[in-house]
């Protein structure tokens, strides 16, 4: 049915853009499909010995539409995801009901609320469901790493001149037309959920965002409040299960974040401050500190080296969590491109240290590769002596575009890991190899059409 729904209408927004008699009218259709083979021994946590790695194609197929006239724009994407093989070639539905992969990835309208003949500034309203992409992505990103990627049901004020940028945003959730209070079931059905908050989706949201443009880089000011639904834990014949309150658990993150390129050398750096409480109604008090530079050291070669430290652990009376979450962006671009830290997979509440090596070579216009290593460590004492180093990780990704339209991608990790990563307080692991593997293949078609 929601299927039904969703092309339904895209059916209805393709006519209007055809029967829209504007001079000024202009409409671009997009379509992408990705496929990418993966090889997991070890991705995300350590396997126990004995285990055998996996093997499987994912695939991600997107249609999407744009339409500008006078004074707006609408958008529209629609995705369908899923794994080769997860329906059999003669299942009499259209998907099973466990592995919905077909959605609404975006939709929203953009209204100019200045007129048009206003020069250098902007102000605009943008509704509707919509990425989030801010700076480098590490706490508001569109994951679109992750097949089925992010997105958030908003409205957004945007302020823009030349040089400076002012958004304001807010989203509030509700599972459906309710007739009466506003109790947001956190947890909501389906397996594309995927946030660093224990899968918890939160109840609403608004941020500030104030961002300068410099010669070669921006400076910008971050303050976003994220709610969640308060619940209380009742045991049913011996489970626990959640049941759900009115009111909210209230949490903060703030920070600046710097980039800008002096001549041959790219620096990037940041810092952020959580506070309030999480998800789970925990008292906050966590920190991010991040800095890294790249040199390019020929035209086609450069390296670099950076930092990253997130908060950890209880504070000294056991009462506050220093845990620092990273809210909604892509920690694939981060940390390691295993996902070991702050993805899908937990690694408990002890903060990361992660020193880290980049390197990237430009052989020619159509191939790229880059080497990374990290040396990952925690940021708190982990119970039973065992050392703060969790492991090393090395990523070796080599990227081809045959056209405009086509690139190939391959990509190959290894994880050489510490008893103290398997730990009972960090991934929990018996048993765990010490050596983990990763490899994949991504083919990537996205072609593009643009009428007036």
């Amino acid at each position: 049915m929601m299927k039904k729904h969703i092309l339904g209408g895209a059916i209805c927004l393709f006519i209007g853009i055809l029967s829209y008699n504007n001079s000024q009218a202009q409409f671009t259709l997009g379509a992408q499909l990705r496929t990418r083979t993966e090889l997991r021994d070890g991705q995300g946590s350590p396997l126990s010995l004995g285990t055998k790695p996996a093997i499987f194609t994912s695939q991600r197929s997107r249609l999407s539409a744009g339409f500008t006239g006078y004074r707006f724009k609408l958008a529209l994407t629609v995705q369908d995801v899923r794994v080769w093989g997860q329906d059999v070639s003669t299942i009499n539905r259209t998907t099973t009901a466990d592995n919905n992969g077909f959605m609404l990835q975006e939709a929203w309208a953009e209204i100019m609320l200045l007129d048009t003949t206003v020069k250098n500034k902007t102000l605009n309203l943008k509704i509707g469901r919509q990425e989030l992409n801010y700076d480098d992505g590490r706490l508001l990103g569109n994951l679109n790493w992750l097949q089925q990627g992010r997105r958030h049901d908003a409205a957004l004020i945007k302020f823009e001149s030349k040089s400076w940028m002012l958004h304001l945003g807010t989203a509030f959730n509700q599972n459906k037309e309710n007739a009466a209070g506003t109790v947001y079931t956190a947890t909501p059905p389906g397996n594309y959920t995927a946030n660093t908050n224990g899968g918890t989706q939160y109840k609403s949201l608004e941020y500030l965002y104030l961002g300068k443009k410099l010669a070669k880089g921006n400076i910008s000011f971050l303050f976003l409040a994220d709610q969640f639904n308060k619940y209380h834990t009742d045991t049913v014949s011996g489970v626990a299960v959640k049941t759900w309150d009115e009111g909210v658990y209230n949490r903060a993150t703030t920070g600046l974040f710097f980039n800008n390129q002096f001549n041959k050398l790219s620096v990037t750096a940041s810092a952020y401050y959580q506070f309030g409480s999480n998800a789970s109604g925990q008292t906050i008090s966590g920190e991010l500190l991040s800095a890294s530079f790249q040199y390019a050291l020929c035209k086609s070669f450069s390296a670099g080296a950076g930092a990253d430290y997130t908060t950890g652990g209880l504070s000294s009376s056991g009462r506050t969590s220093k845990a620092f979450d990273p809210l909604y962006g892509s920690p694939h671009a981060f940390w390691g491109l295993m996902d070991y830290f702050y993805a899908a997979n937990g690694f408990g509440n002890k903060g990361l240290q992660d020193y880290y090596i980049k390197t990237k070579l430009k052989a020619g216009p159509r191939f790229q590769m880059t080497l990374d290593g990290h040396e990952f460590f925690s940021s708190s004492y982990i119970p039973g002596g065992i050392t703060r180093r969790f492991g090393t990780e090395a990523d070796l990704v080599g990227i081809y575009a045959l056209s405009k339209v086509i690139t190939f991608e391959a990509g190959y990790s290894h994880f050489w890991n510490t008893a103290s990563l398997t730990a009972a307080s960090v991934k929990n692991i018996t048993n765990a190899q010490s050596n983990s593997n990763w490899a994949y293949l991504m083919i990537t078609l996205k072609p593009e059409l643009l009428l007036k």
